[in-house]
């Protein structure tokens, strides 16, 4: 009899990242990373980084059909990567007191999700340029194009730093995007039961999502506590790009400021 089907190779770069949190207050505090549609762990590595030196515990999965060959991508569904999200969640929330999730394009329609159906267990949302829908041409003709190609242009790679590229597929899997149509509908409708404290980091000019979708999501959340940060330097891949820098400092920064005072992972001052 034929043995297994083997798992697909992931591509070098493209592996999930765990780091334990540091032996202070913010090892209780967990941070997940999701990354976007098409892309892999490697654009949020940099981010995870920063937040691991800051002491946060944090973790960051490779969604299903992403990291191997864009073909693999089709063949996945948005419920499985929700599910994956909510698995990797579960894992931190199971060794930290409380988890933030923090997303790029679809990775923040994925946190966005998963604060809409467990509002009480996200601690909060750090948004990079959600995606929630587009207003391309041609992704009118998406359900057309679904059925007789199974791959379109490419997008990624979209950062204004030079000589700085994405470890992503370099086309766009059809059939998966319609998975991804169907996840931004569910998340449309569903926005005012986040509750959580937002932040989100939108850049000025972006080829991939534009800055309508950070817009639709601040007005529709349910959230008493929003923070709105434009990025005048970057393009899509904003973790990647001239602005990473200022995503990280300020995500550090906004997430210690929403620790209640006295439990661990506040500031010192609000501790004595």
């Amino acid at each position: 009899m034929p043995g297994p089907t083997p798992l697909p190779e992931v591509m070098p770069g493209a592996e999930p990242f765990d780091f334990p949190g540091g032996d202070g207050p913010e090892g209780r505090t967990g941070v997940l990373l999701v990354h976007g549609f098409t892309g892999t762990p490697m654009s949020m590595r940099r981010w995870g980084e920063h937040l691991a030196a800051e002491g946060f515990a944090v973790r960051c999965p490779l969604l299903p059909g992403h990291g191997t060959r864009w073909q693999d991508c089709n063949t996945s569904t948005s419920d499985q990567w929700t599910a994956t999200v909510e698995g990797a969640f579960d894992e931190l929330a199971a060794v930290c007191d409380r988890v933030f999730v923090a997303g790029l394009s679809m990775g923040g329609t994925l946190a966005t999700r998963l604060a809409e159906v467990r509002p009480d267990d996200v601690a909060g949302l750090l948004l990079v340029n959600p995606a929630l829908l587009t207003q391309r041409l041609d992704a009118k003709l998406l359900p057309l194009l679904s059925r007789l190609t199974p791959s379109w242009a490419p997008i990624a790679s979209d950062i204004k730093k030079p000589g700085v590229t994405e470890l992503a597929y370099p086309k766009l899997p059809t059939r998966a995007m319609m998975q991804l149509r169907r996840l931004w509908a569910a998340t449309r409708a569903d926005l005012c039961r986040v509750t959580a404290p937002v932040i989100v980091f939108h850049s000025a000019e972006d080829h991939v999502v534009e800055p309508v979708n950070s817009t639709i999501l601040l007005a529709g959340v349910g959230s008493t506590d929003t923070t709105e940060v434009l990025l005048e330097h970057s393009y899509h891949v904003a973790t990647l790009d001239n602005d990473a820098p200022l995503i990280f400092s300020r995500s550090a920064e906004w997430i210690r400021s929403r620790v209640p005072a006295g439990e661990p992972g506040a500031p010192a001052a609000d501790r004595r």
